[in-house]
């Protein structure tokens, strides 16, 4: 592989729209750290790997698109990405995108990014590597090749020329019961996570939210037998849609379902409640405020006893 950095980030970049987020409440802001949070994914001009200023990893985190075709099982209300011209291409290029996480993976351990406008006045302890991310501008358990994708990434850790770096997984949990992609987080080790995507408490606010013709029977079925192997994290997001936000009753419904999961015995780290920070593709939803999302994660704290935060 080579070790050109500097010829990688180079390369002619592909998906990922412009995008603008709120730093997380308790971090630094200021104009460098709102063009820190908001980069679009191909600003290093890479085709697979990209680096953010993640609220929810609380710092960097570089991400590895596993959707250069935008392919997704969902079409959620608030999702920034552009699915009326899709990418092109389902299977990630392996071999290119390890020259590109190897190369990225030096700029940081060097201090480079500090060579990007956006990146220079980011506090220095933002700019400590968190995770390496499995995301991308779609599902990234939908790529063809995920397996592949993800020994490549634990083969580049293993060979230990950076530092080391935690996986987590970011998916919506509707493929965690096929067989290659069982077997592929299976290789994950204990201190990796996934996390996975719970929006709604019932299939009409799915239906709403998410858009998608997969049941919320199913996306509880695959968390909790997830669950039950390893500890997860869920992810859910409650936009602000044509004004309004989730009614009393679906966060009551939501937080059962949460319950339900953990007496089941699935093996909840955390839950991460937020709202849309970038503005969608379909603009008919915006940023549930702050309060009423931090009543939302008070009730799963109350109801469930897990662990809730807001970012």
């Amino acid at each position: 592989m080579s070790n050109d950095k500097a010829s990688t980030l180079r390369r002619p970049g592909a998906a990922g729209n412009a995008a603008k987020s709120a730093p997380r409440p308790g971090m630094p802001g200021g104009r460098g750290m709102e063009t820190a949070f908001g980069r679009p994914r191909n600003s290093l001009n890479n085709r697979f790997v990209y680096a953010v200023i993640s609220q929810r990893a609380r710092g960097l985190s570089i991400g590895v698109n596993l959707n250069p075709d935008q392919g997704c099982n969902f079409n959620c209300v608030y999702c920034e990405v552009d699915r009326d011209n899709p990418g092109k291409g389902k299977r990630v290029d392996v071999r290119g995108m390890a020259q590109e996480l190897e190369s990225l993976l030096g700029v940081v351990a060097e201090g480079g990014l500090r060579r990007f406008a956006w990146f220079r006045t980011v506090p220095s302890e933002l700019l400590e590597l968190k995770e390496v991310a499995l995301s991308g501008d779609g599902e990234p358990t939908l790529c063809p090749n995920f397996k592949e994708v993800v020994h490549e990434v634990l083969y580049i850790r293993s060979r230990a020329r950076f530092a080391h770096f935690k996986i987590v997984l970011i998916t919506n949990g509707t493929a965690l019961d096929v067989l290659e992609v069982g077997q592929a987080v299976r290789r994950l080790t204990n201190e990796d996570e996934v996390w996975i995507k719970l929006d709604a408490g019932t299939q009409r606010h799915m239906n709403q939210v998410n858009r998608s013709e997969v049941s919320l029977k199913k996306v509880l079925a695959n968390a909790l037998a997830m669950g039950k192997r390893r500890p997860i994290i869920i992810q859910s997001l409650f936009p602000l849609m044509d004004g309004k936000g989730p009614s009393p009753e679906e966060i009551e419904q939501y937080v059962r379902r949460l319950g339900e999961l953990k007496v089941a015995g699935a093996q909840i780290a955390m839950v991460q409640v937020y709202s849309a920070h970038r503005p969608p593709h379909h603009p008919n939803c915006e940023h549930l405020p702050l309060a009423e999302l931090s009543a939302i994660a008070r009730r799963v704290r109350t109801v469930t006893g897990l662990r809730a935060e807001v970012f």
